[in-house]
Protein backbone atom coordinates (compact mmCIF):
# COMPACT_ATOMS: atom_id res chain seq x y z
CA UNK A 1 0.00 0.00 0.00
CA UNK A 2 2.82 2.41 0.86
CA UNK A 3 4.44 1.63 -2.50
CA UNK A 4 1.24 2.45 -4.39
CA UNK A 5 0.89 5.74 -2.50
CA UNK A 6 4.47 6.73 -3.30
CA UNK A 7 3.95 5.90 -6.97
CA UNK A 8 0.80 8.04 -7.13
CA UNK A 9 2.58 10.98 -5.52
CA UNK A 10 5.46 10.67 -8.00
CA UNK A 11 3.04 10.71 -10.95
CA UNK A 12 1.24 13.73 -9.52
CA UNK A 13 4.53 15.58 -9.10
CA UNK A 14 5.62 14.81 -12.65
CA UNK A 15 2.31 16.06 -14.05
CA UNK A 16 2.95 19.50 -12.54
CA UNK A 17 6.51 19.76 -13.87
CA UNK A 18 7.60 21.50 -17.03
CA UNK A 19 9.15 19.57 -19.92
CA UNK A 20 12.55 21.06 -19.06
CA UNK A 21 12.29 19.88 -15.45
CA UNK A 22 11.42 16.37 -16.61
CA UNK A 23 14.38 16.34 -19.00
CA UNK A 24 16.74 17.41 -16.20
CA UNK A 25 15.45 14.64 -13.94
CA UNK A 26 15.85 12.02 -16.68
CA UNK A 27 19.37 13.24 -17.45
CA UNK A 28 20.31 13.04 -13.78
CA UNK A 29 18.91 9.53 -13.51
CA UNK A 30 20.92 8.41 -16.56
CA UNK A 31 24.13 9.84 -15.10
CA UNK A 32 23.46 8.18 -11.76
CA UNK A 33 22.79 4.88 -13.52
CA UNK A 34 26.10 5.19 -15.38
CA UNK A 35 28.04 5.84 -12.16
CA UNK A 36 26.34 2.91 -10.45
CA UNK A 37 27.14 0.64 -13.40
CA UNK A 38 30.85 1.61 -13.35
CA UNK A 39 31.05 1.06 -9.61
CA UNK A 40 29.35 -2.29 -9.98
CA UNK A 41 31.82 -3.30 -12.71
CA UNK A 42 34.77 -2.35 -10.52
CA UNK A 43 33.29 -4.15 -7.51
CA UNK A 44 32.61 -7.26 -9.58
CA UNK A 45 36.19 -7.26 -10.90
CA UNK A 46 37.65 -6.95 -7.40
CA UNK A 47 35.34 -9.66 -6.05
CA UNK A 48 36.32 -12.03 -8.84
CA UNK A 49 40.03 -11.61 -8.18
CA UNK A 50 39.61 -11.63 -4.41
CA UNK A 51 38.21 -15.11 -4.89
CA UNK A 52 41.55 -16.27 -6.32
CA UNK A 53 43.72 -18.42 -4.03
CA UNK A 54 45.50 -16.23 -1.48
CA UNK A 55 49.18 -15.97 -2.35
CA UNK A 56 51.83 -14.70 0.04
CA UNK A 57 54.87 -12.65 -0.89
CA UNK A 58 53.46 -11.96 -4.34
CA UNK A 59 52.16 -9.32 -6.72
CA UNK A 60 49.43 -10.24 -9.21
CA UNK A 61 48.75 -8.37 -12.45
CA UNK A 62 44.97 -8.12 -12.79
CA UNK A 63 43.58 -8.18 -16.38
CA UNK A 64 43.47 -4.56 -17.63
CA UNK A 65 43.40 -3.51 -13.99
CA UNK A 66 45.67 -2.82 -11.03
CA UNK A 67 48.35 -4.80 -9.26
CA UNK A 68 47.05 -6.90 -6.38
CA UNK A 69 49.68 -7.03 -3.64
CA UNK A 70 49.64 -9.59 -0.83
CA UNK A 71 49.35 -8.28 2.73
CA UNK A 72 52.86 -9.36 3.69
CA UNK A 73 54.52 -7.01 1.17
CA UNK A 74 55.19 -3.60 2.80
CA UNK A 75 54.61 -0.49 0.68
CA UNK A 76 57.22 2.24 1.07
CA UNK A 77 58.19 5.55 -0.48
CA UNK A 78 61.62 5.46 -2.14
CA UNK A 79 63.19 8.77 -3.12
CA UNK A 80 66.17 9.14 -5.46
CA UNK A 81 68.79 11.42 -3.92
CA UNK A 82 70.96 13.30 -6.41
CA UNK A 83 73.98 15.55 -6.57
CA UNK A 84 74.06 19.05 -8.03
CA UNK A 85 74.37 17.66 -11.56
CA UNK A 86 71.22 15.55 -11.24
CA UNK A 87 73.19 12.31 -11.04
CA UNK A 88 71.59 9.78 -8.67
CA UNK A 89 73.70 9.06 -5.60
CA UNK A 90 71.58 6.99 -3.20
CA UNK A 91 68.11 5.77 -2.21
CA UNK A 92 66.23 7.36 0.70
CA UNK A 93 63.25 5.64 2.29
CA UNK A 94 60.64 8.24 3.24
CA UNK A 95 58.16 6.13 5.14
CA UNK A 96 55.98 3.04 5.04
CA UNK A 97 52.25 2.93 4.38
CA UNK A 98 50.02 1.41 7.09
CA UNK A 99 49.71 -2.37 6.94
CA UNK A 100 46.66 -3.74 5.14
CA UNK A 101 44.60 -6.63 6.48
CA UNK A 102 43.55 -7.58 2.94
CA UNK A 103 45.46 -7.58 -0.37
CA UNK A 104 45.80 -4.01 -1.59
CA UNK A 105 45.53 -2.73 -5.15
CA UNK A 106 48.04 -0.34 -6.72
CA UNK A 107 47.09 1.78 -9.74
CA UNK A 108 48.59 0.48 -12.97
CA UNK A 109 46.90 2.77 -15.52
CA UNK A 110 48.32 5.95 -13.98
CA UNK A 111 45.02 7.84 -13.87
CA UNK A 112 43.78 7.10 -10.36
CA UNK A 113 42.87 10.17 -8.34
CA UNK A 114 43.83 8.18 -5.24
CA UNK A 115 47.43 7.30 -6.17
CA UNK A 116 49.11 5.04 -5.34
CA UNK A 117 45.92 3.04 -4.90
CA UNK A 118 43.45 2.02 -7.60
CA UNK A 119 40.15 3.93 -7.73
CA UNK A 120 38.66 2.17 -10.77
CA UNK A 121 39.93 4.74 -13.32
CA UNK A 122 41.14 1.88 -15.53
CA UNK A 123 37.49 1.07 -16.26
CA UNK A 124 36.49 4.58 -17.33
CA UNK A 125 39.56 5.08 -19.56
CA UNK A 126 39.26 1.55 -20.99
CA UNK A 127 42.86 0.81 -20.03
CA UNK A 128 44.66 -1.81 -22.11
CA UNK A 129 47.05 -3.51 -19.73
CA UNK A 130 48.13 -6.30 -22.06
CA UNK A 131 51.50 -7.67 -20.99
CA UNK A 132 54.16 -7.62 -23.70
CA UNK A 133 57.38 -8.36 -21.77
CA UNK A 134 59.41 -11.44 -22.56
CA UNK A 135 59.08 -14.38 -20.17
CA UNK A 136 62.55 -15.66 -21.05
CA UNK A 137 64.98 -15.90 -18.10
CA UNK A 138 67.23 -12.91 -17.45
CA UNK A 139 70.39 -14.86 -18.16
CA UNK A 140 69.11 -15.63 -21.67
CA UNK A 141 68.00 -12.07 -22.44
CA UNK A 142 71.03 -10.21 -21.11
CA UNK A 143 74.06 -9.13 -23.10
CA UNK A 144 77.39 -9.99 -21.49
CA UNK A 145 80.26 -7.50 -21.11
CA UNK A 146 83.48 -9.26 -20.14
CA UNK A 147 85.63 -7.52 -17.55
CA UNK A 148 89.00 -8.02 -15.93
CA UNK A 149 87.75 -9.18 -12.50
CA UNK A 150 83.99 -9.49 -13.09
CA UNK A 151 81.59 -9.54 -16.02
CA UNK A 152 78.44 -7.46 -16.42
CA UNK A 153 75.03 -8.54 -17.72
CA UNK A 154 72.60 -6.02 -19.26
CA UNK A 155 69.07 -6.92 -20.37
CA UNK A 156 68.13 -3.37 -21.42
CA UNK A 157 65.15 -2.95 -19.05
CA UNK A 158 65.80 0.64 -18.01
CA UNK A 159 63.66 2.57 -15.51
CA UNK A 160 65.71 5.81 -15.82
CA UNK A 161 66.97 5.74 -12.24
CA UNK A 162 70.36 7.16 -13.32
CA UNK A 163 72.56 5.26 -10.85
CA UNK A 164 74.75 3.77 -13.60
CA UNK A 165 76.42 7.05 -14.62
CA UNK A 166 78.26 8.10 -11.46
CA UNK A 167 81.81 8.91 -12.54
CA UNK A 168 82.89 5.86 -14.53
CA UNK A 169 79.81 4.25 -16.09
CA UNK A 170 78.88 0.80 -14.80
CA UNK A 171 79.82 -0.91 -18.07
CA UNK A 172 83.29 0.66 -18.18
CA UNK A 173 83.83 0.10 -14.47
CA UNK A 174 83.09 -3.62 -14.90
CA UNK A 175 85.28 -3.96 -17.98
CA UNK A 176 88.21 -2.32 -16.12
CA UNK A 177 87.39 -4.04 -12.81
CA UNK A 178 90.99 -5.05 -12.27
CA UNK A 179 91.24 -1.66 -10.58
CA UNK A 180 89.74 -2.08 -7.05
CA UNK A 181 88.13 1.36 -7.25
CA UNK A 182 86.36 0.47 -10.49
CA UNK A 183 85.27 -2.88 -9.07
CA UNK A 184 83.72 -1.22 -6.03
CA UNK A 185 81.99 1.39 -8.18
CA UNK A 186 80.60 -1.29 -10.50
CA UNK A 187 79.18 -3.17 -7.49
CA UNK A 188 77.54 -0.03 -6.12
CA UNK A 189 76.07 1.08 -9.44
CA UNK A 190 74.66 -2.34 -10.29
CA UNK A 191 73.22 -2.86 -6.79
CA UNK A 192 71.41 0.50 -7.02
CA UNK A 193 69.86 -0.46 -10.37
CA UNK A 194 66.44 -1.42 -9.00
CA UNK A 195 65.15 -2.29 -12.46
CA UNK A 196 67.49 -5.30 -12.35
CA UNK A 197 68.88 -4.34 -15.73
CA UNK A 198 72.54 -4.53 -14.66
CA UNK A 199 74.03 -7.47 -12.77
CA UNK A 200 77.63 -8.35 -12.03
CA UNK A 201 78.88 -11.92 -12.43
CA UNK A 202 82.07 -13.26 -10.92
CA UNK A 203 84.45 -15.39 -13.00
CA UNK A 204 82.90 -18.60 -11.64
CA UNK A 205 79.54 -17.55 -13.12
CA UNK A 206 77.93 -16.62 -9.79
CA UNK A 207 75.63 -13.58 -9.86
CA UNK A 208 76.67 -10.83 -7.44
CA UNK A 209 73.44 -9.64 -5.80
CA UNK A 210 72.90 -7.34 -2.81
CA UNK A 211 70.71 -8.41 0.11
CA UNK A 212 67.52 -6.39 -0.20
CA UNK A 213 64.36 -6.24 1.93
CA UNK A 214 61.13 -7.81 0.68
CA UNK A 215 59.07 -4.74 -0.16
CA UNK A 216 57.45 -2.62 -2.83
CA UNK A 217 58.53 1.00 -3.12
CA UNK A 218 56.98 3.96 -4.90
CA UNK A 219 59.85 5.70 -6.70
CA UNK A 220 60.00 9.48 -6.31
CA UNK A 221 62.18 11.34 -8.79
CA UNK A 222 62.61 14.99 -7.66
CA UNK A 223 65.03 15.78 -10.51
CA UNK A 224 62.44 14.82 -13.13
CA UNK A 225 59.51 15.99 -11.01
CA UNK A 226 57.73 12.68 -11.56
CA UNK A 227 56.38 9.68 -9.74
CA UNK A 228 58.47 6.79 -11.00
CA UNK A 229 57.97 3.05 -11.20
CA UNK A 230 57.13 0.60 -8.43
CA UNK A 231 60.47 -0.66 -7.12
CA UNK A 232 60.16 -4.31 -6.03
CA UNK A 233 62.97 -5.95 -4.10
CA UNK A 234 63.77 -9.11 -2.16
CA UNK A 235 62.56 -11.83 -4.52
CA UNK A 236 58.82 -11.12 -4.50
CA UNK A 237 56.91 -13.33 -6.92
CA UNK A 238 55.23 -11.63 -9.89
CA UNK A 239 52.19 -13.37 -11.38
CA UNK A 240 50.84 -12.33 -14.77
CA UNK A 241 47.20 -11.78 -15.66
CA UNK A 242 47.21 -15.27 -17.17
CA UNK A 243 48.04 -16.74 -13.77
CA UNK A 244 51.56 -17.70 -14.83
CA UNK A 245 54.56 -16.45 -12.81
CA UNK A 246 57.42 -14.44 -14.21
CA UNK A 247 60.98 -15.32 -13.28
CA UNK A 248 61.43 -14.39 -9.61
CA UNK A 249 64.19 -11.82 -9.27
CA UNK A 250 65.82 -9.84 -6.51
CA UNK A 251 65.16 -6.51 -8.25
CA UNK A 252 62.58 -5.30 -10.78
CA UNK A 253 60.46 -2.23 -11.48
CA UNK A 254 56.78 -2.23 -12.49
CA UNK A 255 55.11 0.33 -14.73
CA UNK A 256 52.47 2.48 -13.04
CA UNK A 257 51.98 5.17 -15.70
CA UNK A 258 50.10 2.82 -18.02
CA UNK A 259 52.22 3.73 -21.04
CA UNK A 260 55.06 1.19 -20.98
CA UNK A 261 55.54 -0.84 -24.13
CA UNK A 262 57.11 -3.59 -22.04
CA UNK A 263 54.27 -4.17 -19.57
CA UNK A 264 54.20 -4.98 -16.75
CA UNK A 265 57.73 -3.58 -16.42
CA UNK A 266 58.76 0.07 -16.51
CA UNK A 267 60.40 1.39 -19.68
CA UNK A 268 60.87 5.07 -18.62
CA UNK A 269 57.75 6.42 -20.38
CA UNK A 270 56.46 7.92 -17.12
CA UNK A 271 58.94 10.74 -17.75
CA UNK A 272 56.68 11.96 -20.58
CA UNK A 273 53.39 11.53 -18.71
CA UNK A 274 51.75 14.69 -17.30
CA UNK A 275 49.56 12.52 -15.07
CA UNK A 276 52.67 11.24 -13.26
CA UNK A 277 53.83 14.70 -12.18
CA UNK A 278 54.33 15.30 -8.47
CA UNK A 279 55.04 12.91 -5.64
CA UNK A 280 53.34 10.41 -3.37
CA UNK A 281 52.46 11.12 0.24
CA UNK A 282 51.42 8.94 3.13
CA UNK A 283 48.10 10.23 4.46
CA UNK A 284 47.07 10.61 8.06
Amino acid sequence: MQGDYAARKLVESLCHMSDMQCICICTGLKRAAGIIAKRAERTEQMEVHSGMPNTTNAIKVLPNGPYEVSTDVPLTIQTIESDGRGISTSWREDGTYPESMVPYHLCRCGHSKSKPYCDGAHVSIEFDGTETASRAPYIQRAKKYEGEAVDLLDDGRCASLRFCDRGVRAWDAAIHSGDPANLQLAKEECAACSAGRLTLVDKSGELIEPELPKQAGLVQDPVAGKRGAIKVTGGIELIGADGQPYETRNRYTLCRCGQSRNKPFCDTRHLNCPHMAGHDEIGE
